[in-house]
């Protein structure tokens, strides 16, 4: 049933906000990297790309688990998801990404530490936002090319019976050396849902600035929709979170 999918899809980008946002939160809100950058990020990359590879497997065969709007769009873009179908999935994506965000800054309130002003909330930026100051131009050409690069994977990855066991690694993966590049960059966003979350919480900068997260990660994945679409013929789509093909009644 198409609502058990909308569930899981809110779920699964509300979890992967908590976590992953959580840890970016811990290793730079809170300095628990001990003051190295270069444990932050990976530290942070691999939360993110460790809580997607959980998330695969776990709500995959009832959703796709795209719990990503670009990711969604790329599958409308490539012909795997029709338009109706993926409005649903935006909503439940963009519900969960605030819902997860809410949440984590509710925990953190209750620390005497935590302030949203000073601490923030793994939020994504440009200017005096990014690690190595970073302006508008360069931060919206990035975001499109890593999330080019993610939604790609995610494509190609699910399109392939003889790989569809081994997508949920190569996705994980995928986000994770993103985020490796994207972090100094950015904060590094490829998902807008996940962006939207913490800049509400946050406000100020963090929403003034949000659009480009909005906008550029849904560029970069109707982009690699495309460039799927030369590479890989058309053909119906595996198990797992590729399983949409044209509509998500029809998967698992």
């Amino acid at each position: 049933m198409l609502i058990r999918k909308l569930v899981a899809e809110l779920l699964g980008t509300a979890i992967l906000v908590f976590f992953a946002v959580g840890t970016a939160t811990l290793a730079f809100g809170f300095n628990l990297q001990g003051g190295s950058t270069a444990a932050g990020v990976v530290m942070t990359s691999l939360s993110f790309g460790l809580v997607l590879i959980a998330l695969v497997y776990a709500i995959g065969p009832v959703s796709g688990c795209h719990v990503n709007p670009a990711v969604t769009l790329g599958f409308v873009v490539a012909g795997r998801m029709t338009l109706q179908d993926a409005a649903g999935y935006w909503a439940a994506q963009f519900i969960g990404g605030i819902v997860g965000a809410f949440a984590l800054c509710a925990v953190f309130a209750s620390s005497s530490g935590y302030s949203a002003a000073t601490t923030g909330l793994g939020t994504d930026g440009w200017g005096v936002h990014s690690m190595i100051g970073l302006q508008a131009g360069g931060a919206f050409v990035a975001e499109v090319i890593l999330t080019f690069v993610f939604v790609l994977i995610v494509l190609l990855s699910t399109r392939h019976a003889t790989t569809g066991g081994f997508a949920g690694l190569a996705i994980g993966a995928g986000l994770l050396l993103v985020h490796l590049v994207g972090i100094p960059l950015t904060g590094t966003s490829v998902n807008p849902a996940r962006s939207l979350g913490p800049a509400l919480v946050v406000g100020g900068d963090a929403l003034h600035q949000v659009w480009l997260f909005l906008v550029a990660p849904m560029l970069g994945g109707a982009l690699a929709a495309v460039c799927s679409r030369v590479l890989v013929p058309s053909r119906p789509a595996v198990v797992g979170r590729a399983e949409i093909s044209a509509s998500p009644a029809q998967a698992g």
